[in-house]
């Protein structure tokens, strides 16, 4: 019988280290996919409904705000009472967990003081992990800015605000960040805004990929005075997730311009 040698074993074991990431996170278990709202994939969506997340929203989650419609996934708030609250929002997250990589949306935000349209990672409690989260935001109040943000074990505080030229809720803009061990970058429309290499700062856990729409009646300093005059809709052209040391997947995107 052939017997390797320790050597041999050595150098097997570096190949295969190599030939997988270096950095993969515990429990994460999506891969790559580009959704352009065709259908919502149920294999990959998961949407929020009958709840909602705290006495901070004034809105119930409800998958009738959920629409998918000629290539476009839009998400409703409007006056309608359901559970506890007057009026209903719409959310829907990914069922697996992702890690480092390039996150990246195509959405045109809605109108109103007191909304919040978010594209976000997030892992908490529920999941029984510490609280992560990566953040674009764009409040109601004031569309010509998005805010970024991290929640690390949760704590924030590390907010950027960002101008969204001619306003995030005119118009489709691409919003992307990239998330490594040691760096996090944020990209609006191809163009970097920001970037974090402070490790207290940068996230450690996979997380899920949400897009929502909800309100509040109680954070005025943060999202202004609530006012509600007709139905809002948040519009999303696109969603992906590229993998790190994965290909880009179509032209334009910023996992294209690293590579």
């Amino acid at each position: 019988m052939f017997k390797q040698s320790h050597s041999f074993l050595a150098a097997a074991a570096v190949v295969a280290s190599l030939a997988s990431p270096v950095f993969a996170q515990e429990g994460a278990t999506g891969t790559s996919f580009v959704e352009e709202f065709d259908a919502l994939n149920p294999a990959i969506w998961y949407v929020s409904d009958g709840w909602n997340n705290g006495t901070h929203q004034n809105c119930t989650w409800s998958k009738q705000q959920v629409k998918v419609d000629d290539g476009k996934l839009t998400l409703t708030f409007e006056q309608r009472e359901a559970g506890e609250r007057q009026f209903v929002c719409g959310e829907i997250q990914t069922k697996k967990r992702f890690g480092y990589g390039t996150y990246e949306v195509r959405m045109k935000t809605a109108d109103g003081s007191g909304l919040n349209s978010a594209f976000f990672t997030y892992i908490g409690p529920t999941d029984k992990k510490d609280h992560d989260e990566i953040d674009f935001e764009v409040l109601g109040k004031n569309p010509a800015k998005v805010q970024l943000n991290q929640y690390v074990s949760a704590k924030g505080g590390n907010e950027k605000l960002v101008d969204v030229s001619g306003g995030a809720n005119s118009e489709f803009n691409d919003y992307a960040f990239v998330w490594e061990k040691d760096r996090l970058r944020y990209y609006l429309n191809g163009q970097l805004v920001h970037e974090v290499t402070e490790p207290a700062k940068l996230p450690v856990n996979a997380q899920k990929i949400f897009v929502s729409l909800w309100g509040t009646d109680t954070l005025k300093d943060w999202m202004g005075a609530f006012s509600y005059s007709k139905p809002s809709t948040l519009q999303v052209d696109r969603i992906a997730f590229t993998a790190e040391g994965d290909a880009c997947q179509w032209a334009g995107s910023v996992a294209c311009i690293l590579n």
